[in-house]
């Protein structure tokens, strides 16, 4: 990387001004899931149609995120920062005071295109900002954020709701917004920012619009219409792989590319990002199951559920501080292999619950799931980072964390899919030994007081109260393979990867 820094007049209030700027940001992506509900009954349509509070943010996100790089060459990654957070808070503002559902979507449609450049140029400035002894720390102050936000958010969320009202939770994006503008403008301003006039690459822009808005369509609102059984699932679908593979064989032609699909070329920007997409998606999943599971068949409330999953975010929280200032002395592909291991085997401690497994349990599992989350994502994020400098620097930022975004929608479908069909073919075994050939099913309805509509009811409740258990911990243990796969793919990253600066470019141990 670029040992060329500039130095704030201030370098703990710029870095508090961006962290909070990605803070918010991230938190954002999340806080608004628990209230939907509310958001629905408040403005009057159907659960169904404000989904679409997600889908919007999520979709318009996921365009902006690939533009980043191009975006950051045109204007300069300062001003970039600066109009992505104004508007952002701008645009909750907007959010906040909406009477309709179609009012509330495309402002959410709007916050989530103007939230796409500010996790990247974040993760940029840092860079720019800190010495190169000290980059190991801005990469870990980006981690935790990027870990604790989205433990924060449903938490916060539910309980804006539950004490004031919906409109709160994109309001309160307007104080933090104004102060991170102000700041982060103050302290960088003089920070020499180089832009170049570039063409602007229209038919790579529709394509990317096109395949990338349609494929999280597809991915959000699949699986409530039974995926490809649905024909309008299966046209967007076709659409999108075209336009998708359109976008990359013009991108890979053109002059002047929107996205710099030619980052691929480096082996260790491929396989980090490989490993980072992956390991991120896996702990999405980890997040989607496990309070779901809490909350419908287990009897936990939104809180008490958030709760439960809240200490995975204590331990990287207050280890991550240490990984960035020590990690340096450590080869990255071996923290990332702690990481991988670590989450791997908290997944099969939860391949070993029961419908019985009290609260302390689960929470202990999560805070031991800490361990392995405070060296996942700043150790992927040197390796993928670790041959590219200036301006590769935006463009890889921007195109990964569009990856890991993606990453995490495929994750969220898949995660739901898989795990109601794991349910189904469970119930239906389960069902089979419920029957007047089975004496342990006879006796047990026979103590209940006989065959009655309301018993035959509460049997089949503990069945699918079961069948979902059994699921649940089918999906534990194929993620803990998935992490311990990780652990061979982020081998065949060139190394060592010790940073004697902090992150050195990785050429510079061979």
């Amino acid at each position: 990387m670029n040992d060329q820094t500039y130095t704030p007049p201030s370098l703990p209030l710029a870095v508090l001004a961006l962290a909070l700027a990605t803070f918010m940001q991230v938190l954002d992506s999340t806080i608004a899931n628990v209230a939907l509900p509310t958001i629905a009954g408040n403005l009057g349509v159907s659960s169904e149609q404000s989904t679409w509070v997600i889908t919007s943010f999520a979709v318009c996100n996921a365009i902006a995120l690939p533009l980043t790089g191009w975006f950051s060459r045109r204007i300069g990654q300062l001003r970039l920062f600066i109009l992505s957070v104004a508007l952002f808070t701008l645009s909750s503002f907007l959010c906040g005071i909406a009477t309709s559902m179609p009012e509330l979507i495309v402002f959410r449609a709007l916050q989530g295109f103007f939230a796409g450049p500010m996790f990247p140029m974040c993760q940029t400035l840092l860079l720019a900002i800190f010495p190169s002894v000290k980059r190991g720390a801005a990469l870990a102050l980006i981690s935790m954020v990027t870990v604790v936000a989205p433990i924060v958010g449903p938490i916060t969320g539910g309980w804006i709701t539950d004490n004031y009202s919906w409109p709160w939770i994109f309001f309160i994006n307007i104080p933090i917004g104004i102060f991170c503008c102000t700041v982060v403008w103050q302290q960088l301003k003089d920070r020499v920012d180089v832009t170049a006039k570039m063409p602007i690459d229209f038919i790579g822009i529709a394509l990317l619009v096109l395949g990338v808005g349609l494929l999280q369509v597809v991915l959000d609102l699949g699986n409530d219409a039974d995926w490809f059984a649905s024909t309008h699932i299966v046209v967007m679908t076709c659409i999108a792989v075209v336009a998708l593979i359109s976008f990359v064989i013009w991108e890979l032609t053109d002059d002047h590319p929107i996205v710099n699909l030619y980052l691929f070329r480096d082996r260790n920007y491929t396989v980090g990002t490989i490993a980072l997409v992956l390991s991120y998606a896996a702990f999405f999943a980890i997040n989607i199951i496990l309070p779901q599971w809490l909350q419908i068949y287990m009897g936990y409330t939104s809180i008490w559920a958030g709760l439960a999953s809240a200490p995975m975010g204590v331990l990287p929280f207050l280890l991550t501080p240490l990984v960035g200032r020590y990690a340096h002395k450590t080869d990255m592909r071996a923290l990332a292999t702690i990481s991988f291991v670590v989450i791997g085997l908290s997944c099969f401690m939860r391949s070993n619950f029961n419908t019985f497994v009290d609260f302390s349990t689960i929470a202990e599992v999560q805070l031991f799931m800490g361990i392995g989350v405070a060296f996942m994502f700043m150790p992927l994020t040197t390796i993928f980072l670790s041959n590219l400098n200036g301006q590769e620097i935006a463009d890889a930022s921007g195109l990964t964390t569009f990856l890991r975004v993606l990453g995490g929608s495929f994750a969220s479908s898949l995660t739901t899919w898989l795990w109601t069909r794991r349910a189904d073919f469970h119930h239906a075994t389960l069902t089979e030994h419920v029957s007047n050939y089975e004496p342990a099913a006879v006796n047990y309805l026979h103590k209940m007081g006989g065959e009655s509509q309301a018993n035959l009811a509460a049997v089949d409740h503990i069945i699918t109260t079961q069948a979902y258990m059994n699921s649940t911990i089918d999906y534990f243990y194929m993620l803990g393979w998935l992490f311990f796969f990780l652990v061979v793919i982020i081998w065949f990253a060139k190394g060592p990867l010790i940073k004697s600066g902090g992150a050195a470019p990785a050429s510079a141990g061979h």
